[in-house]
């Protein structure tokens, strides 16, 4: 049986235990509810943590983007996307990375619960954009992977940024971690359809080999656009600066 079907099984278990202890302890609907809902507060506790470290920092990047309209004269981000991992996903991945099924473990050994994509218009903005985010004191780096200037193999490109923000509660600070990625339209474009691409069932393998060259010449050409686009933007401002001199 497929861990998958396992953990299906055993979630099925679980519920027929829980109705049969229901039953043996003669608590009426209204009791098991409550017992339901006490054991579930940590749980929904963990998701809201995540969505708040998520408004964090989507607040920190809408306050880059608007100081940065008035010193630049334009908005560096496009759009920003944000994401909390549901359940499913999150436990797919407990199972396949074998991690301890208790939500400190998850806390402690899964990074991309809470995601937050920065979709900007240069790849300049990119890195001044993440500069000025882990400046700020009370935000910590805990990795940074650089898929612009290294690309992956598949031609995918992004900045990937894991940070700690801290959130408030009622009774206490807590630190949550976010996954941040940082891109370009052109980025963003080729990632969301290599997505769609690459989870399409019925192709062959020969037909998957030369569509994963495609999509990498695609990624370059891509990239291309990126640098030339750049270079128009850094030609017009170095005219504008000539001029107001």
């Amino acid at each position: 049986m497929e861990k998958n079907e396992q953990f299906i099984d055993s979630a099925g278990r679980v519920a027929k235990e829980l109705v049969k202890f229901s039953q043996d302890m003669n608590m009426n609907e209204e009791m098991f509810l409550d017992m339901l809902e006490e054991s579930l507060a940590p749980v929904d506790q963990f998701f809201a943590n995540y969505n708040c470290a998520i408004m964090e920092v989507e607040t920190k990047f809408k306050v880059l983007n608007e100081q940065f309209s008035l010193k630049y004269d334009g908005n560096p981000i496009e759009s920003i996307h944000s994401r909390v991992k549901d359940y499913d996903s999150i436990i797919r991945k407990v199972i396949r990375k074998n991690i301890p099924r208790d939500l400190d473990s998850i806390e402690e050994n899964i990074n991309d619960i809470a995601g937050v994509r920065v979709v900007c218009s240069f790849v300049d903005d990119i890195y001044r954009l993440a500069d000025c985010l882990l400046q700020q004191d009370d935000i910590t780096l805990i990795r940074r992977k650089d898929y612009i200037k290294n690309p992956k193999p598949t031609g995918y490109r992004s900045l990937h940024l894991i940070v700690s923000v801290p959130i408030f509660l009622e009774n206490e600070r807590k630190e949550v971690k976010v996954e941040v990625q940082l891109r370009t339209i052109a980025m963003d474009f080729w990632a969301s359809l290599e997505h769609k691409l690459r989870y399409k069932k019925n192709i062959s393998k020969e037909m998957v080999e030369n569509l994963s060259h495609e999509l990498v010449d695609c990624a370059n050409i891509s990239a291309s656009l990126d640098s030339r686009m750049q270079n128009v933007r850094n030609l017009i401002l170095k005219e504008s600066r000539g001029v107001e001199k």
